[in-house]
Protein backbone atom coordinates (compact mmCIF):
# COMPACT_ATOMS: atom_id res chain seq x y z
CA UNK A 1 0.00 0.00 0.00
CA UNK A 2 1.04 3.35 -0.67
CA UNK A 3 1.86 6.00 2.08
CA UNK A 4 -0.92 7.82 2.88
CA UNK A 5 -1.73 11.86 1.47
CA UNK A 6 -2.61 14.42 4.12
CA UNK A 7 -3.75 17.56 1.99
CA UNK A 8 -4.18 20.49 4.43
CA UNK A 9 -6.39 23.64 2.66
CA UNK A 10 -6.25 26.93 4.21
CA UNK A 11 -8.04 29.32 2.56
CA UNK A 12 -11.67 29.27 1.19
CA UNK A 13 -10.90 29.01 -2.32
CA UNK A 14 -13.37 26.50 -3.82
CA UNK A 15 -11.35 25.73 -6.73
CA UNK A 16 -8.21 24.52 -4.44
CA UNK A 17 -10.85 22.18 -2.54
CA UNK A 18 -12.45 20.62 -5.84
CA UNK A 19 -8.38 20.10 -6.86
CA UNK A 20 -7.56 18.75 -3.11
CA UNK A 21 -10.68 16.46 -3.94
CA UNK A 22 -9.77 15.35 -6.84
CA UNK A 23 -6.42 14.45 -5.70
CA UNK A 24 -7.19 13.03 -2.83
CA UNK A 25 -10.25 10.87 -4.37
CA UNK A 26 -6.90 9.65 -7.63
CA UNK A 27 -4.53 8.87 -4.69
CA UNK A 28 -7.26 6.51 -3.07
CA UNK A 29 -7.90 5.13 -6.58
CA UNK A 30 -3.89 4.32 -6.74
CA UNK A 31 -4.30 2.06 -3.61
CA UNK A 32 -3.43 4.59 -0.77
CA UNK A 33 -5.55 6.69 2.12
CA UNK A 34 -6.10 9.98 1.58
CA UNK A 35 -6.88 13.06 3.93
CA UNK A 36 -8.08 16.54 3.87
CA UNK A 37 -7.57 18.87 7.10
CA UNK A 38 -9.45 22.00 6.07
CA UNK A 39 -7.59 24.86 8.65
CA UNK A 40 -9.57 28.10 9.68
CA UNK A 41 -11.41 29.85 6.79
CA UNK A 42 -11.68 26.38 4.62
CA UNK A 43 -13.97 25.69 6.88
CA UNK A 44 -16.76 27.85 5.36
CA UNK A 45 -16.24 25.59 2.43
CA UNK A 46 -18.49 23.04 4.14
CA UNK A 47 -21.40 25.23 5.19
CA UNK A 48 -24.62 23.85 3.74
CA UNK A 49 -25.64 24.16 1.45
CA UNK A 50 -22.09 23.09 -0.39
CA UNK A 51 -22.21 25.65 -3.58
CA UNK A 52 -18.89 27.07 -5.31
CA UNK A 53 -19.22 29.97 -7.66
CA UNK A 54 -18.07 27.98 -10.70
CA UNK A 55 -20.08 24.97 -10.15
CA UNK A 56 -22.35 25.94 -12.89
CA UNK A 57 -19.14 26.20 -15.57
CA UNK A 58 -18.39 22.72 -13.91
CA UNK A 59 -21.69 21.46 -14.51
CA UNK A 60 -22.03 22.38 -17.74
CA UNK A 61 -18.85 20.76 -19.01
CA UNK A 62 -20.13 17.16 -17.67
CA UNK A 63 -17.97 17.72 -14.20
CA UNK A 64 -19.70 17.35 -10.86
CA UNK A 65 -20.52 20.24 -8.61
CA UNK A 66 -18.69 21.08 -5.45
CA UNK A 67 -21.17 19.24 -3.12
CA UNK A 68 -21.16 15.89 -5.65
CA UNK A 69 -17.85 15.68 -5.19
CA UNK A 70 -17.14 16.42 -1.93
CA UNK A 71 -20.12 13.59 -1.53
CA UNK A 72 -18.21 11.09 -4.08
CA UNK A 73 -14.34 11.49 -1.68
CA UNK A 74 -16.58 10.86 1.33
CA UNK A 75 -17.62 8.03 -0.21
CA UNK A 76 -14.39 7.00 -1.17
CA UNK A 77 -13.13 6.94 1.80
CA UNK A 78 -11.27 10.35 1.96
CA UNK A 79 -11.38 11.60 5.38
CA UNK A 80 -11.92 15.11 5.77
CA UNK A 81 -11.24 17.00 9.37
CA UNK A 82 -12.75 20.32 9.97
CA UNK A 83 -11.01 22.60 12.04
CA UNK A 84 -12.86 23.07 15.48
CA UNK A 85 -11.53 27.11 15.24
CA UNK A 86 -12.75 27.17 11.65
CA UNK A 87 -16.05 25.74 12.79
CA UNK A 88 -16.61 28.60 15.41
CA UNK A 89 -14.92 31.38 12.67
CA UNK A 90 -17.61 29.58 10.35
CA UNK A 91 -20.39 30.18 12.61
CA UNK A 92 -20.96 26.32 12.57
CA UNK A 93 -21.23 23.51 15.08
CA UNK A 94 -20.04 19.97 14.16
CA UNK A 95 -24.04 19.00 13.95
CA UNK A 96 -24.18 21.35 10.80
CA UNK A 97 -21.46 19.36 8.97
CA UNK A 98 -22.27 15.66 6.84
CA UNK A 99 -22.21 12.85 9.21
CA UNK A 100 -19.16 11.96 7.75
CA UNK A 101 -16.77 14.71 8.27
CA UNK A 102 -14.78 14.51 11.63
CA UNK A 103 -13.47 17.85 13.80
CA UNK A 104 -10.46 18.24 15.20
CA UNK A 105 -7.25 20.53 15.67
CA UNK A 106 -4.07 20.66 13.21
CA UNK A 107 -2.02 19.14 16.36
CA UNK A 108 -3.65 16.03 15.91
CA UNK A 109 -4.02 16.02 12.48
CA UNK A 110 -0.18 16.15 12.06
CA UNK A 111 0.35 13.90 14.64
CA UNK A 112 -1.83 11.03 12.99
CA UNK A 113 0.58 12.22 9.54
CA UNK A 114 3.03 9.27 9.08
CA UNK A 115 6.73 8.88 8.54
CA UNK A 116 5.80 7.92 4.87
CA UNK A 117 3.28 10.08 4.31
CA UNK A 118 3.04 12.89 2.12
CA UNK A 119 1.94 16.38 3.31
CA UNK A 120 0.62 19.23 1.11
CA UNK A 121 0.00 22.69 1.63
CA UNK A 122 -2.95 24.13 -0.39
Amino acid sequence: MRGGLNLLLLTDDAERFRGALMMAMTHRALGGAARLFLQMDAVRLLSPPVVAPRDEVHDRAGFPTLAALLDEALADGVALTACQSGLALAGLTATDLDKRIETGGLASFLAATGDDDRLLTL
